[in-house]
């Protein structure tokens, strides 16, 4: 679990540091917590890096919270998002930006620690998302949030996970297709590619960039809708 705390006052980010240490000491949890004191830094850093959680303070100079975290969910709209403000109501009805939770500094044990359980909560529910995967050496249970893409290959299926992992199956691409599409996240951007958009970095005229460094070629006459539904998506999880 990769975290990243954004503070340009360094006080309030020694605090909140040892906060998560004793909740990690606490849940048996093991963390790697960054530290960064202008947006701009992590802004840079998040091009090449995932965290899964971001705490943000809201009022920071020339890039502030908010809007650095339109920058993240542009790359990454599986993370979560802490606020960290003496405002909570400018935040709210300004930005109605997408967060998991508006914490209110200086912050406090009770209220960080439960903001975290409910993240981790949730994330526990989400894994129950899942589908069953039969191959030539048994079967696989795969969950949605850690499957990048599926690509159709000399006759199977091969599942490409955030692991690095693949499995192969000797399904039909088209009734896999017509499975998985049936979530919001997932793009048919090439007839022999299924792609989760939680991974994908960017798209150009001819193909797209994951995140994970592979690039996927689009349909060339479908390039438009293509570049519609990920926009449309991205909306829906930035706002």
């Amino acid at each position: 679990m990769k975290i990243a705390i954004c503070d340009d006052d360094r006080n309030e980010l020694l605090q909140i540091q040892t906060l998560l240490d004793l909740y990690a000491q606490e849940r048996q949890m093991e963390f790697i917590v960054k530290e960064y004191h202008s947006s701009f830094e992590l802004a840079s850093a998040a091009a090449n890096e995932t965290f899964q959680i971001y705490l943000l303070d809201v009022l920071m100079p020339v890039l502030n919270g908010i809007d650095l975290a339109r920058e993240i969910r542009l790359m990454d709209k599986a993370a979560d998002i802490l606020f960290l403000t003496s405002s909570p109501e400018f935040a709210v009805e300004s930005y109605m930006v997408k967060a998991s939770n508006y914490l209110l500094k200086p912050v406090q044990k009770e209220i960080l620690f439960q903001a975290l359980d409910d993240i981790f909560m949730r994330q526990i529910n989400e894994a129950g998302t899942s589908i069953i995967v039969k191959t030539t050496i048994g079967v696989h249970k795969i969950h949605l949030t850690s499957l990048v893409y599926v690509e159709a290959l000399n006759r199977k299926v091969i599942y490409h996970l955030k692991t690095g992992e693949q499995i192969a199956s000797a399904e039909r691409f088209s009734s896999v297709c017509d499975s998985l599409m049936q979530h919001s996240e997932f793009l048919l951007p090439h007839r022999s590619y299924l792609v989760n958009m939680n991974y994908i970095r960017s798209i150009t005229a001819s193909d797209m960039l994951l995140q994970s460094g592979k690039i996927i070629p689009l349909a060339q006459r479908r390039v438009s809708e293509i570049k519609k539904l990920y926009l449309a998506f991205q909306m829906e999880e930035v706002y």
